[in-house]
């Protein structure tokens, strides 16, 4: 069996007993990182053994963790926050345990993208999750794809390119698109800033942003 489980975006509270269960109960956890996944495996008092599986090694492990399974082992797997596979790695393993016949339980729990949507007050009965946009190659183009769609879209970004993006967005959708921009999503210094994408720009020109955040655009 492999289990998909989802960690705490931030708060170590935001963790099911279920998923507390699993990884006490499993032979082997699939970590991106072991010591970042260290810090709540020891808060629980869990002692499962962990071993790297992130975008680098991936490739060449997932050989080795199917035949694990295959053996009858109980893995599961996690990223650093949030829910493997969204914008994480996972979808790699995943789908080589389906083509191998292997039983994938996800299990539900924290994604960034949802409580940052939700506290948005954009319309959020149909939306487009876009991830990490492309750094450079296709980014223009995606930009303007993005532009299309009548439903609120959401971006994942680093605080370093921040600025840029809301810059672009405001210059291929219009200054005046309505905009959210949730940072640090459960964490004690959690915030959420709303306006236009003009008012946001110059905010954050003012304000240099920290932490993992979350762009939620409203639709044309």
């Amino acid at each position: 069996m492999l289990y998909v489980v989802p960690t705490p975006v931030g708060n170590l509270e935001d963790i099911t007993l279920r998923a507390i269960r699993i990884l006490k109960e499993a032979d082997l956890i699939l970590a991106e990182d072991t010591r970042t996944s260290s810090v709540l495996l020891h808060h629980y008092d869990i002692h499962t053994p962990c071993r790297s599986h992130h975008k680098f090694n991936e490739h060449e492990t997932v050989g080795q963790v199917i035949e694990l399974l295959k053996q009858g082992k109980t893995i599961a797997l996690i990223s650093d926050a949030g829910t493997p596979a969204i914008s994480d790695p996972g979808f790699l393993l995943v789908r080589e345990a389906v083509k191998n016949d292997i039983e994938v339980q996800c299990l539900p729990g924290p994604t960034a993208f949802v409580p940052a949507l939700v506290s948005s007050g954009l319309t959020n009965d149909r939306f487009y999750f876009e991830g990490f946009l492309p750094q450079k190659k296709g980014r223009q183009t995606r930009l303007s794809q993005l532009a299309t769609l009548d439903q609120t879209f959401i971006i994942y970004e680093s605080p370093f390119r921040l600025l840029k993006t809301l810059t672009q967005l405001a210059e291929v959708l219009g200054p005046d698109r309505q905009a959210t921009v949730a940072r640090e999503i459960s964490k004690l210094h959690e915030t959420h800033h709303r306006g236009t994408l003009a008012e946001l720009t110059n905010y954050f020109t003012q304000n240099q942003p920290k932490g993992e955040i979350v762009i939620c655009v409203q639709g044309k």
